[in-house]
């Protein structure tokens, strides 16, 4: 007797463990953490690029991090802009 072929194998699904859903009291030691000065910026870069992180807390890293680079360039921006105004009018008197 011949098998049918086409009837689909049933494959279990799997679903990696960091996938799974933070909660709240989570979020919130989260949050906790990236209060502190320079402990924020090292838990961000190994939130971001760690490799066994929750995926939700890995894109939440990486749009901190992205957020903080624009907002030093603008900074920078601003205050080069300030710098030369400042060296034009102290020339001028």
């Amino acid at each position: 007797m011949e098998e049918n072929r086409d009837t689909p194998i049933q494959e279990q699904e799997y679903t990696p463990s960091n996938t799974n859903v933070v909660s709240v009291k989570s979020w919130l030691g989260t949050l906790a953490l990236l209060i502190i000065p320079v402990v924020n910026i090292i838990l961000l870069f190994v939130w971001a690029f760690g490799g066994d992180t929750n995926l939700n807390r890995r894109n939440f890293a990486k749009a901190q991090l992205i957020l903080m680079a624009i907002i030093i360039g603008l900074y920078l921006i601003v205050l080069v802009f300030f710098l030369v105004l400042v060296g034009i009018t102290a020339n001028t008197y």
